[in-house]
């Protein structure tokens, strides 16, 4: 809840959007979205999911995750339900992360058998999943993303040094997947891998976005 009440000020703010002209979107009243942004009263999946789409972020939805909770200091396992609000991104192909991000309207009209994973980060942009392949970037010791693991990658984070990113050359096919490096007053696109050679990053080759979440599926 918390983190959905900041995205949505965030949003309000950026759009100078105020709570009434959110009301008037959603059919709410001024009063009854002030209870919302104000934690007076808990909006449901669905009163969420109208004003982010409202907000013109079609491509994040609020769902729910139903899990047991931790156990008590008293060791009980209480069957107790209980709820958090996760967002969802689609999984991407390595091909074609920049054609589906280009048009973040693209979400809406996503196919229902596009698969989706979900994360409770709240992304700046259309973010999307990748599958990792390979082992460019699964090293002996350190950082390491292995084969198979998924990685979150949001466009609108500022791709610096250090960071890792998704990049494209525009003779390339695919995308590649490397940490950005700065040395020399030059920057290089960096395999974790010590046995992969390390590029230059050339004002030819687009950064696609910036990894902010690696996870693996077992």
């Amino acid at each position: 809840m918390d983190k959905w009440i900041e995205l949505v000020k965030a949003k309000m703010s950026e759009l100078k959007v105020t709570q009434t002209e959110l009301g008037e979107r959603v059919g709410m009243s001024q009063g009854g979205i002030g209870h919302w942004l104000n934690k007076r009263r808990e909006p449901g999946v669905t009163e969420m999911n109208r004003v982010l789409e409202a907000l013109g972020m079609d491509f994040l939805e609020v769902v729910l995750v139903i899990r047991e909770p931790q156990p008590t200091t008293d060791d009980e396992m209480p069957l107790a339900q209980k709820y958090n609000p996760y967002f969802r991104y689609p999984v991407c192909d390595w091909r074609t992360p920049c054609e589906v991000r280009d048009d973040a309207a693209s979400y809406a009209g996503v196919s229902t058998k596009q698969r989706f994973e979900l994360t409770d980060y709240h992304a700046r942009g259309a973010a999307f999943w990748l599958t990792v392949t390979g082992d460019s970037m699964t090293a002996p010791s350190g950082q390491s993303i292995a084969e198979g693991m998924l990685i979150l990658v949001d466009p609108e984070v500022e791709a610096m040094p250090g960071k890792l990113v998704i990049a494209q050359w525009p003779d390339s096919e695919e995308a590649i997947f490397r940490k950005l490096d700065e040395q020399g007053g030059q920057r290089y696109l960096v395999p974790l891998n010590p046995t992969w050679p390390k590029a230059l990053l050339t004002d030819e080759c687009r950064i696609i976005g910036v990894v902010v979440q690696a996870t693996a599926r077992f």
